[in-house]
């Protein structure tokens, strides 16, 4: 391994979030070369073995969001190389990418979880009270998320799903403050509120538009305990190198969890980099450790 290696930044992929992995993978190889690393950049869709191993590069950082990218798939061609890579291995990106098993895993550390239904296509049938959220088990950026307070919009979201065919799963509607929790390094960082202007923080609140606010280190009764849910989670799933944990913070205080994010965004919308900066880490400096890292698990990985 040369001493400073040089990073192959994978972007894109096949999933609906392939435009903001490019937007992602784009920040991170610019904050790799301003950490001083040499940075090839590949757009991807869904390659092969041959054609990975193909592509340059010593480390490899694989900045996609999105089932394929995030959920296990490309963490399995990238474990048959021979390189490092940045970020969780295939069996935490699966529990992660599954947001029904994750919430097990949250439930098994007695943190707070809401009761969870699997959608199904053929029972019109609500089986929790309005309201709830309709959502796909394995999707991210809350792409095909619903919220339903009535008959008619639980109808049309069950509708969709159906035609989807898509495991989809069933949540109450909790009111509250969203919150997340970003955990790099085996370290929570600083909490961030996220004030969506609609109301709902969807794919269009998170990066189309401007008027969504973020506040930093929001006042809430117990922000330390916060980083301890979010960091006992993380561990347990096996993604405490680099993960985002979403929470709705309940009108009587409780943390609800939400789900767990492999390969959070780092767009200039994006949650992580917020965090890290106001915990006084620039993106530089993030992505040298995370390099740091990966060659030191691999060298350790050779060795046992």
């Amino acid at each position: 391994m040369p001493e400073t290696p040089t990073v192959l930044v994978l972007g894109g992929g096949p999933d609906a979030e392939r435009e903001v992995s490019l937007a992602s993978a784009s920040a991170v190889a610019s904050a790799l070369r301003a950490a001083g690393y040499p940075v090839h950049e590949e757009t991807i869709d869904r390659p092969g073995d041959a054609q990975l191993a193909a592509m340059p590069g010593d480390v490899v950082a694989p900045i996609l969001h999105g089932r394929f990218g995030e959920g296990g798939p490309l963490q399995d061609l990238l474990d048959r190389g021979d390189r490092p890579y940045l970020g969780a291995g295939p069996a935490p990106a699966r529990l992660a990418m599954d947001k029904v098993a994750s919430k097990a895993i949250a439930a098994s550390l007695g943190l707070a979880v809401s009761p969870t239904a699997v959608l199904d296509g053929q029972d019109p049938v609500c089986p929790l009270p309005l309201p709830v959220v309709v959502k796909p088990v394995r999707e991210g950026s809350t792409v095909g998320l619903s919220v339903c307070r009535t008959r008619r919009a639980w109808d049309t979201a069950h509708a969709e799903a159906a035609r989807s065919g898509a495991p989809t799963m069933i949540e109450p509607y909790i009111p509250g403050r969203e919150m997340t929790v970003s955990v790099v390094g085996g370290r929570p960082l600083p909490v961030i509120e996220i004030v969506p202007a609609s109301g709902l923080y969807d794919y269009a609140a998170k990066y189309e538009r401007d008027d969504t606010a973020y506040i930093l280190s929001p006042a809430v009764p117990d922000a330390p305990a916060l980083g301890r849910t979010a960091l006992a989670l993380a561990e347990a799933i096996g993604a405490a190198e680099l993960s985002r944990v979403d929470f709705i913070l309940g009108d009587d205080g409780t943390p609800w969890v939400l789900e767990i994010n492999t390969m959070p965004g780092f767009t200039d919308h994006s949650l992580l980099p917020m965090a890290a900066r106001a915990g006084g880490m620039e993106m530089p400096d993030l992505w040298a450790r995370l390099v740091d890292r990966a060659v030191a698990r691999h060298v350790q990985g050779r060795c046992a």
